[in-house]
């Protein structure tokens, strides 16, 4: 949650570079990286052409994280490292010369945010030392979805730990087990959370896609910040059994890419009806397993788009960034509207949408740790475990909303009852106001540029966002770089209601096709150096 929210095979000679020349950190936007900014399909390209194989782009991978993440500007966004990764790529990698592959990930490197099960020698923690030690039984079902697409699990992200979901004085990126993690574009700023890492490691390069999760903001927040294309999915697309819970009603996992046709390859690969997540039968008959054959250059032509009317009111510097984003837009073909979205969804408290997230977060941790082998099978024993650890487990902040959530009822409480309500009346107000404007999509600047690290106070307002709107509904939301403000990456977001994936998704390419934002980050000291 966003509360602002190593050559063991193959040759890899035509790519340039090989694994020992990045032993160094040579310049302010660090050596020169083979797979700098690499796509999926091209590196579907090189191992299909015999020029690299998933082995060799997995060793490449794990010196840059070895160079860039734990040296040199020591970006902090991994938390921990497969040891099976390379045996994994050496599998694939043998099936290819036999000749199977199965689809675009396959012997691609991903990375997956630390609250996401998998059944092997990784650690899952939510960053919290309470749950060191726990591995998991087996994989959580998208886990289990992304080992058939043949991806290579590299490793596990950083978070904030309980994905921001510990206190309101926290500050993002920052967990008890992993530390603190940094934006790439400029090291003394927060890569914004809670996919903090799954955020700064996509855009430093680090991997070639990555996996986060949300509840308000937690993908398409460190999305923006780090200039990535984030997909927040209609709640049920994807299953969230196996992720280490905050919301059943707005938790969902979700692809960072470098691109909005990388993000679509994983978001097909990973969807599917998972009976140990009863949500997920809604997307019966509306999912998807290729989300590729959307992505349309034409895709905003006679498109009508709704754009927040508060953001016209931000700092001249990400002023100018939207206003360039509406000419891009109406150049595409699309009818720009002004709407006033947050005026329409104010009858719903932000009270409301808190409630219920901390019912649910006592409900669904509690059923999470008694399914794991951990001393702490309760929330109330995690707050047991931070009190005893206060030194190591809050040495920086507390765990007020922690404490808050375990003093909550179960979930016949009235007080949840009427408070979930409010939430989801947010549905019928957002398709309404859609319906009167006649739009594709509601639009707008995802967040705002990323704040200072403040280990001392805390995060703090760093402008507009966009991510309550489609949080509470459950509605999809994708986020697109629109530019850089003093070397700082922004998002433009569009989002719909449920299911709306495949138009969103033409609307998004199209954007980024036309406008080619994306940028990678220079690991600069600080703002002025």
């Amino acid at each position: 949650m966003n509360r602002r929210k190593f050559l063991q095979a193959g040759s890899l000679t035509s790519l340039g570079v090989a694994a020992a020349s990045l032993s160094g950190w040579a310049t302010t936007a660090g050596p020169a990286f083979a797979l700098e900014e690499i796509t999926i399909a091209q590196l579907q390209e090189k191992m299909q052409q015999g020029q690299a194989t998933s082995v060799s782009i997995t060793q490449l991978y794990i010196n840059r994280i070895k160079t860039m993440d734990r040296q040199g500007p020591k970006i902090n966004s991994v938390i921990e490292l497969n040891p099976e990764a390379l045996s994994i790529a050496a599998a694939l990698d043998k099936e290819r010369k036999q000749g199977r592959v199965r689809g675009p990930l396959h012997g691609i490197p991903v990375l997956v945010k630390d609250n996401i099960n998998t059944g092997d020698q990784m650690m899952t923690t939510a960053g919290a030392l309470a749950l060191a030690g726990n591995k998991a039984k087996e994989d959580a079902f998208i886990i289990k979805q992304l080992r058939l697409a043949g991806a290579v699990l590299l490793g596990k992200t950083n978070l904030s730990e309980w994905a921001n979901f510990r206190s309101e004085n926290s500050t993002s990126a920052w967990s008890s087990r992993g530390g603190q993690t940094k934006c790439p574009y400029i090291l003394d700023r927060n890569p914004s959370g809670s996919s903090s890492g799954s955020g700064a490691a996509t855009a430093a390069n680090l991997c070639a896609i990555s996996i986060g999760t949300e509840t308000d903001g937690s993908i398409v927040a460190p999305a923006s910040i780090n200039g990535l294309v984030g997909i927040k999915p209609t709640v049920g697309l994807w299953s969230r059994s196996g992720i280490i819970p905050i919301s059943a009603t707005q938790d969902t996992a979700g692809p960072m890419a470098r691109s909005v046709q990388d993000a679509a390859i994983l978001l097909g690969a990973l969807t599917g009806v998972d009976a140990a997540d009863g949500v997920t039968k809604e997307s019966d008959g509306k999912y998807l397993k290729d989300y590729t054959k959307f992505l349309d250059k034409n895709g905003l032509k006679g498109k009508r788009i709704g754009i927040e009317k508060s953001h016209y009111k931000v700092y001249p510097g990400l002023l100018g960034l939207l206003k360039e984003a509406i000419s891009i837009l109406e150049a595409q073909g699309a009818t720009v509207v002004e709407v006033d979205l947050f005026k329409a969804l104010e009858p719903i408290e932000r009270r409301a949408e808190f409630q219920v997230l901390l019912y649910e977060f006592k409900d669904g941790v509690n059923r999470y740790l008694a399914g794991t082998d951990l001393k702490v099978r309760t929330l109330e024993d995690v707050i047991a475990f931070n009190n005893a650890n206060e030194s190591r487990a809050m040495p920086f902040f507390k765990q007020e909303t922690l404490i808050k959530a375990n003093g909550k009822g179960d979930l016949n409480s009235k007080e949840y009852t009427e408070s979930k309500e409010k939430t989801l009346s947010s549905r019928k107000i957002i398709a309404d106001l859609m319906a009167e404007h006649k739009l594709d999509a509601l639009s707008g600047i995802t967040n705002g540029l990323a704040c200072c690290i403040d280990l001392v106070n805390g995060d703090y307002d760093n402008g507009p966002s966009l991510s309550t709107p489609a949080a509470i509904s459950g509605f999809p939301h994708i986020t697109v770089p629109m530019g850089l403000v003093h070397g700082l990456p922004a998002g433009f977001s569009f989002f719909a209601t449920a299911y709306q994936e495949p138009q969103l998704i033409a609307m998004a390419y199209a954007y980024e096709q036309a406008s080619h934002k994306r940028q990678a980050p220079t690991f600069k000291k600080d703002l002025l150096g």
